[in-house]
Protein backbone atom coordinates (compact mmCIF):
# COMPACT_ATOMS: atom_id res chain seq x y z
CA UNK A 1 0.00 0.00 0.00
CA UNK A 2 1.46 3.68 -0.80
CA UNK A 3 2.54 5.28 2.36
CA UNK A 4 2.17 8.91 3.13
CA UNK A 5 4.87 9.55 2.15
CA UNK A 6 4.74 8.22 -1.28
CA UNK A 7 1.34 9.80 -1.83
CA UNK A 8 2.56 13.20 -1.46
CA UNK A 9 5.20 13.06 -3.88
CA UNK A 10 2.88 11.18 -6.25
CA UNK A 11 0.62 14.30 -6.19
CA UNK A 12 3.06 17.02 -6.21
CA UNK A 13 4.82 15.42 -9.42
CA UNK A 14 1.05 14.92 -10.83
CA UNK A 15 0.08 18.39 -10.05
CA UNK A 16 3.93 19.98 -11.50
CA UNK A 17 3.02 17.80 -14.40
CA UNK A 18 6.01 15.63 -13.84
CA UNK A 19 4.50 12.08 -13.30
CA UNK A 20 3.24 9.58 -15.30
CA UNK A 21 0.14 8.51 -12.74
CA UNK A 22 -1.76 5.65 -13.02
CA UNK A 23 -5.06 6.02 -11.13
CA UNK A 24 -5.57 7.55 -8.03
CA UNK A 25 -8.53 5.13 -6.45
CA UNK A 26 -4.72 2.87 -6.61
CA UNK A 27 -4.51 5.41 -3.47
CA UNK A 28 -7.75 5.10 -2.02
CA UNK A 29 -11.57 4.02 -2.53
CA UNK A 30 -13.72 6.13 -4.49
CA UNK A 31 -17.00 4.73 -3.18
CA UNK A 32 -19.03 7.36 -2.69
CA UNK A 33 -19.25 6.46 1.34
CA UNK A 34 -15.59 7.11 1.22
CA UNK A 35 -16.18 10.86 0.91
CA UNK A 36 -17.59 11.15 4.08
CA UNK A 37 -14.30 8.90 5.79
CA UNK A 38 -12.57 9.59 8.85
CA UNK A 39 -9.93 12.38 8.83
CA UNK A 40 -6.29 11.25 8.85
CA UNK A 41 -4.96 10.50 12.48
CA UNK A 42 -2.80 13.58 12.36
CA UNK A 43 -5.68 15.60 12.79
CA UNK A 44 -6.69 17.37 15.98
CA UNK A 45 -10.67 16.57 16.88
CA UNK A 46 -12.44 20.17 15.76
CA UNK A 47 -9.47 21.12 13.59
CA UNK A 48 -9.74 21.45 9.60
CA UNK A 49 -8.20 18.13 7.44
CA UNK A 50 -6.05 19.52 5.12
CA UNK A 51 -6.19 16.49 2.96
CA UNK A 52 -9.81 17.78 2.53
CA UNK A 53 -11.87 20.63 0.65
CA UNK A 54 -15.27 20.96 -0.05
CA UNK A 55 -17.56 23.77 -1.76
CA UNK A 56 -19.79 25.09 -4.68
CA UNK A 57 -17.86 24.93 -7.95
CA UNK A 58 -17.57 28.61 -9.19
CA UNK A 59 -15.23 28.26 -12.15
CA UNK A 60 -13.33 25.24 -14.02
CA UNK A 61 -10.08 26.64 -15.93
CA UNK A 62 -7.99 23.51 -17.23
CA UNK A 63 -7.01 21.47 -14.23
CA UNK A 64 -7.97 23.89 -11.71
CA UNK A 65 -11.18 23.97 -9.57
CA UNK A 66 -12.31 26.87 -7.87
CA UNK A 67 -14.99 25.84 -5.05
CA UNK A 68 -16.75 28.30 -2.55
CA UNK A 69 -16.69 26.48 0.46
CA UNK A 70 -19.43 26.53 3.07
CA UNK A 71 -17.69 28.46 5.14
CA UNK A 72 -17.07 31.16 2.63
CA UNK A 73 -13.23 29.78 2.13
CA UNK A 74 -12.28 29.82 -1.46
CA UNK A 75 -11.14 26.37 -2.50
CA UNK A 76 -8.21 25.64 -4.78
CA UNK A 77 -8.34 22.34 -6.51
CA UNK A 78 -5.96 21.06 -8.25
CA UNK A 79 -6.79 17.88 -10.78
CA UNK A 80 -4.05 15.87 -12.54
CA UNK A 81 -4.38 13.22 -14.64
CA UNK A 82 -4.27 10.65 -11.53
CA UNK A 83 -7.82 12.27 -9.79
CA UNK A 84 -10.65 9.85 -9.85
CA UNK A 85 -14.04 11.20 -10.15
CA UNK A 86 -17.28 10.17 -9.29
CA UNK A 87 -20.76 11.41 -10.24
CA UNK A 88 -23.38 9.23 -9.32
CA UNK A 89 -20.91 6.98 -11.30
CA UNK A 90 -17.32 7.08 -11.78
CA UNK A 91 -16.36 9.71 -14.08
CA UNK A 92 -13.97 12.09 -15.99
CA UNK A 93 -12.85 15.70 -15.22
CA UNK A 94 -14.89 16.67 -17.76
CA UNK A 95 -18.51 16.14 -15.93
CA UNK A 96 -17.18 18.83 -13.35
CA UNK A 97 -19.72 21.88 -13.88
CA UNK A 98 -20.20 25.07 -12.51
CA UNK A 99 -22.62 24.91 -9.58
CA UNK A 100 -21.66 21.73 -9.00
CA UNK A 101 -20.95 21.18 -5.07
CA UNK A 102 -18.13 19.06 -4.88
CA UNK A 103 -15.63 17.14 -1.69
CA UNK A 104 -12.08 16.38 -2.39
CA UNK A 105 -9.24 14.47 -1.06
CA UNK A 106 -5.67 14.85 -1.97
CA UNK A 107 -2.41 16.58 -0.93
CA UNK A 108 -2.25 19.74 0.66
CA UNK A 109 0.67 21.74 -2.56
CA UNK A 110 2.82 24.50 -0.84
CA UNK A 111 0.96 27.24 -2.28
CA UNK A 112 -2.28 25.99 -0.26
CA UNK A 113 -4.05 24.65 -3.38
CA UNK A 114 -5.16 20.43 -2.73
CA UNK A 115 -4.03 18.03 -5.28
CA UNK A 116 -6.61 16.03 -5.51
CA UNK A 117 -6.64 12.33 -5.96
CA UNK A 118 -10.26 11.64 -5.26
CA UNK A 119 -13.19 14.09 -5.85
CA UNK A 120 -16.59 13.83 -5.33
CA UNK A 121 -19.27 15.68 -7.47
CA UNK A 122 -23.03 16.44 -5.95
CA UNK A 123 -22.55 13.55 -3.40
CA UNK A 124 -25.26 13.55 -0.57
CA UNK A 125 -25.55 11.71 2.45
CA UNK A 126 -28.83 11.68 4.17
CA UNK A 127 -30.96 10.36 6.99
CA UNK A 128 -34.70 10.35 5.94
CA UNK A 129 -37.75 9.45 6.19
CA UNK A 130 -39.29 7.25 3.26
CA UNK A 131 -42.86 8.84 2.37
CA UNK A 132 -43.84 7.06 -0.97
CA UNK A 133 -42.46 4.39 -3.08
CA UNK A 134 -42.60 3.62 -6.89
CA UNK A 135 -40.37 2.43 -8.98
CA UNK A 136 -38.16 4.85 -10.74
CA UNK A 137 -38.33 6.90 -7.36
CA UNK A 138 -38.47 6.88 -3.73
CA UNK A 139 -40.05 9.99 -2.29
CA UNK A 140 -37.75 11.28 0.74
CA UNK A 141 -38.86 13.53 4.01
CA UNK A 142 -35.57 15.26 5.25
CA UNK A 143 -35.49 17.51 8.22
CA UNK A 144 -39.11 18.56 6.96
CA UNK A 145 -37.98 18.78 3.39
CA UNK A 146 -39.39 16.63 0.85
CA UNK A 147 -36.77 15.14 -1.39
CA UNK A 148 -37.34 12.72 -4.98
CA UNK A 149 -34.53 10.56 -4.89
CA UNK A 150 -34.60 9.11 -8.63
CA UNK A 151 -33.60 5.01 -9.26
CA UNK A 152 -31.01 4.77 -11.87
CA UNK A 153 -31.26 1.73 -13.29
CA UNK A 154 -28.05 -0.22 -13.51
CA UNK A 155 -27.09 1.94 -10.80
CA UNK A 156 -29.03 2.55 -7.74
CA UNK A 157 -29.15 -0.22 -5.12
CA UNK A 158 -30.50 -1.22 -1.67
CA UNK A 159 -28.66 -2.36 0.97
CA UNK A 160 -30.70 -4.09 3.83
CA UNK A 161 -29.76 -5.50 7.08
CA UNK A 162 -25.89 -5.03 6.30
CA UNK A 163 -26.22 -7.35 3.89
CA UNK A 164 -24.79 -6.97 0.44
CA UNK A 165 -26.32 -4.58 -1.62
CA UNK A 166 -28.97 -5.33 -4.74
CA UNK A 167 -30.80 -3.67 -7.26
CA UNK A 168 -34.18 -4.38 -6.10
CA UNK A 169 -35.19 -1.05 -3.94
CA UNK A 170 -39.04 -2.94 -3.65
CA UNK A 171 -38.70 -3.79 0.11
CA UNK A 172 -37.58 -0.14 0.83
CA UNK A 173 -39.99 0.70 4.29
CA UNK A 174 -42.53 3.00 3.27
CA UNK A 175 -42.72 5.07 6.71
CA UNK A 176 -39.18 3.49 7.82
CA UNK A 177 -36.21 5.39 7.96
CA UNK A 178 -33.39 5.01 5.70
CA UNK A 179 -30.18 6.15 5.13
CA UNK A 180 -29.28 7.37 1.27
CA UNK A 181 -26.24 7.86 -0.80
CA UNK A 182 -26.72 9.49 -3.95
CA UNK A 183 -25.98 12.39 -6.43
CA UNK A 184 -27.65 15.95 -6.06
CA UNK A 185 -29.50 17.88 -9.21
CA UNK A 186 -28.23 21.16 -8.49
CA UNK A 187 -30.56 23.76 -7.17
CA UNK A 188 -33.36 21.68 -7.15
CA UNK A 189 -34.49 19.10 -4.71
CA UNK A 190 -34.13 15.80 -6.38
CA UNK A 191 -30.36 13.31 -6.34
CA UNK A 192 -30.24 10.81 -8.19
CA UNK A 193 -29.56 7.27 -6.13
CA UNK A 194 -26.48 5.34 -5.66
CA UNK A 195 -27.10 3.26 -2.38
CA UNK A 196 -30.42 2.91 0.08
CA UNK A 197 -29.51 1.51 3.35
CA UNK A 198 -32.43 0.25 5.48
CA UNK A 199 -33.64 -2.28 8.06
CA UNK A 200 -36.38 -4.45 6.92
Amino acid sequence: MTSQFDRRQFLTRAALGGATVVGATALGSLAPEAAFGAVGPQVAPGTPDPSFAEGRVSSVDGSMILAKGSDGTLNRIQTTSGTSFWKLTPTTASAVQVGDGLYARGVRMPDGSLAADALWLNIVSLDAHVVTLATDAVHLDHQGNRITGHVVKGVSAAVYNGTPAVTDLSMVPVGGHVHVVGAWLPDTAEIQISTVYAKV
